[in-house]
């Protein structure tokens, strides 16, 4: 099923395994470089804008913050404005989405800052299609891969299997890859593999929160602003539920609740809108008062957050993006948008050096997982504040980050200059230091 006729580092052959949004991204920052991208995606795509098998999250609400759209329409350009074009809303972070926090609700202030809302089958059928335009990447669809190719040292190819009657290809086989990224998200089985082949351990950090969500699509009030946006936010250690409603695409919210471990809730249908009254306010319980549901209430339980490590361990010709590499608490909303840096590493990496080989796949490594670190550390900081979370960050430092977060969000109520900033950084278009700089520590540490 291919054949390995150049050497490691040129511009051969790339496989990507998993054809979800973080796979497609990686296929199409390497189309400019390999020779051949081939995706290897488990499931048969639908024919429209649909859910698929393969994406079980997908029921549930998702959020593009500003540093996710900004390189999603720097990868693929003129993406964000097809979004808007097909439904998508740019809710204001100040303004529109009204958040209220474990302080209070943030002060408003003017803000070109926004999330980016609609349903995930939207932004993943944009990008599909679009990838599906370059003619040097191939998608085998109903195809799954069963192992990596190579040795300890170095991974030089997939074993693939298809799925079913209507794969695509051969029954088995192999196909020999320069390089193989596995984009395969939460379900992943690239350790296992490594493993086999003699690679050493990649070291990883565990968090589980046991957070669980459960979600509800409803039309949309005719009166009902589509800009606007609710997200209430828990409140560890005593509020451990949280609910958010967004606009989506179809004239449509989506509406859900969840709660870390011990405040899971119900995953009844019949529970949905009562559940919805225990929330720290009743903003959503209020809003969808006589709005008609369009389907069932729908649960999730996504499993521990983990960062594999791979840039400390990993063979030549392997890497891992999106949530293969890091898996985050959904709550914060940050995993498409790590996934979309991951990705415009990798593009910058393989045009910077020209190929497939060590160097650019070391680079990748390295910014992905600078790409990380920050998201990571805000969210686990924050779900070992829950007494039930197991595993996660602990000692003095996690102690200061909470007490500077508090501090933050206490002023961020009053102040529009620290709200401002707390939304830079949460948007993640500035670092956590940006929290540190004198216009914002001052009136954090002592008013005025």
């Amino acid at each position: 099923m291919g054949s390995r006729g150049s050497a490691v580092g040129d511009r051969g052959t790339a496989v990507v395994i998993g054809g979800g949004l973080a796979g497609c991204l990686a296929a199409w920052a390497l189309h400019g470089v390999a020779e051949r991208v081939v995706v290897v995606e488990r499931d048969r795509y639908p024919e429209g804008t649909d859910f698929r098998p393969g994406v079980p999250q997908a029921k549930h609400g998702h959020l593009l913050l500003e540093a996710g759209q900004r390189t999603l329409d720097e990868l693929l350009p003129g993406a964000l404005g097809e979004l808007l074009a097909a439904g998508a809303t740019r809710v204001p972070l100040s303004g529109g989405l009204r958040w209220l926090t474990a302080a209070g609700w943030l002060a408003p202030y003017e803000s070109a800052l926004a999330v980016l809302t609609c349903s995930r089958p939207l932004i993943d059928r944009l990008v599909l299609d679009r990838v599906r335009t370059a003619p040097n990447i191939e998608f085998r669809t109903a195809t799954e891969v069963t192992g990596l190719l190579g040795d300890g040292h170095a991974v030089t190819g997939v074993q693939v299997s298809g799925r079913g009657r209507d794969r695509d290809g051969e029954e088995s086989g192999e196909i020999s890859a320069e390089l193989v990224v596995d984009a395969a998200g939460r379900a992943t089985h690239a350790a296992k593999w490594l493993s086999v082949l003699g690679a050493p351990a990649a070291p990883r950090e565990r968090v589980d929160a046991g957070v669980s969500y459960a979600t509800r699509f409803y039309h949309r009030p005719a009166d009902a602003d589509p800009g606007s946006a609710l997200y209430l936010q828990s409140h560890a250690p005593e509020q451990g539920r949280f609910g958010v409603l967004l606009p989506v695409e179809g004239d449509r919210w989506i509406v859900g609740m969840g709660g870390m471990r011990g405040f899971e809730p119900s995953m009844q249908a019949e529970e949905f809108e009562k559940q919805l009254g225990l929330l720290r306010d009743p903003g959503i319980a209020e809003a969808i008062t006589g709005a008609k549901p369009t389907g069932p209430a729908r649960g999730f339980v996504p499993g521990p957050s983990v960062w594999r490590h791979y840039e400390r361990s990993a063979p030549h010709g392997f890497l891992a993006l999106g949530d293969a590499s890091c898996t985050f608490n959904p709550v914060y909303g940050q995993g498409m948008t790590v996934a979309a840096l991951g990705a415009r590493a990798l593009r910058n990496a393989v045009g910077k050096h020209g190929d497939l080989g060590h160097a650019a796949v070391r680079e990748t490594r390295d910014a992905i997982a600078a790409a990380t670190r920050n998201p990571w550390q805000m969210a686990a900081g924050e779900d070992v504040r829950f007494p039930g979370t197991i595993g996660g960050p602990s000692g003095l430092q996690v102690r200061v980050q909470q007490r500077m977060l508090d501090r933050v969000l206490a002023r961020a109520v009053t102040d529009a200059r620290v709200a401002a900033a707390f939304h830079q950084v949460a948007a993640m278009v500035e670092p956590p230091t940006l929290l540190f700089r004198p216009s914002v520590l001052g009136p954090v540490l002592f008013g005025g």
